[in-house]
């Protein structure tokens, strides 16, 4: 029998030390998988309503088929996982920073999503998304100035409360228009957010481009008995 709980990967990184963890959940009898920074809880496999519903809403604004779609953001794989469910989608690169979260993957210690690194159409990028973002060669190392035809990002808990202060400068008009240059015209930006609809956000998005929306997503929380919600920016 496996133990109620066991830490499965432990590594200290430039951000901090990173932890990837199993428990039981006793109010519904399930393995809960749940990634740590430092004292702070970053992701857990029991809330993934809206990390679906980054790529369901990204990729619903993007018209078209041979869809070349980036994610900002590895973490547990729920969002890059929902988006190879869409079939349009030909290409996935995924840029994580953290090559220990890369790794937990390539190990399989992530069952709900074990097929994401076999499916070919998937790229991991070790890297530094908002470094790459905001850099001319683009976010494909191996394919510089290569245009995508969606972003979708997921790694910071909001446009304000960011894990490393070097992000901030991503989330400005400035930065938001050196994103531009890796997208084809008409393409797709999503984003992730813990936070309510931001209108200082959503007005720096506007400033950028020519469509913005913010959409509520709410969904169950077994841990309280009542909703829960975070916001998907989608911008075109």
């Amino acid at each position: 029998m496996r133990p109620r709980f066991e830490e499965l990967d432990w590594s200290e990184t430039p951000m901090g030390t990173v932890s990837l963890r199993r428990r039981l959940e006793p109010t519904l009898e399930v393995d809960v998988y749940e990634v740590k920074l430092g004292d702070e809880f970053l992701m857990s496999s029991l809330f993934t309503v809206a990390e679906i519903e980054l790529a369901r809403l990204g990729l619903a604004a993007s018209p078209g088929s041979d869809l070349d779609v980036a994610v900002g953001g590895l973490g547990l794989g729920y969002t890059a996982q929902a988006v190879l469910a869409d079939p349009r989608v030909a290409s996935l690169t995924v840029v994580e920073a953290l090559g220990e979260v890369i790794g937990w993957h390539e190990r399989g210690l992530l069952p709900d999503v074990a097929g994401l690194t076999a499916d070919p159409r998937t790229r991991l990028v070790h890297g530094d998304f908002f470094a790459l973002a905001g850099a001319d060669g683009g976010l494909d190392g191996a394919a510089p100035n290569r245009r995508f035809h969606a972003v979708l990002v997921d790694i910071d808990h909001t446009p304000r409360h960011v894990l490393h202060p070097s992000h901030a400068a991503f989330y400005t008009p400035a930065g938001l228009r050196r994103l531009t240059s890796h997208l084809h015209p008409g393409g797709v930006f999503a984003l992730w957010s813990d936070d309510p609809p931001d209108d200082d956000f959503g007005n720096t998005l506007a400033e950028v481009f020519g469509r913005t929306a913010a959409h509520v997503v709410t969904f169950p929380n077994p841990l309280t008995g009542g909703l829960s919600a975070n916001t998907v920016y989608v911008a075109s």
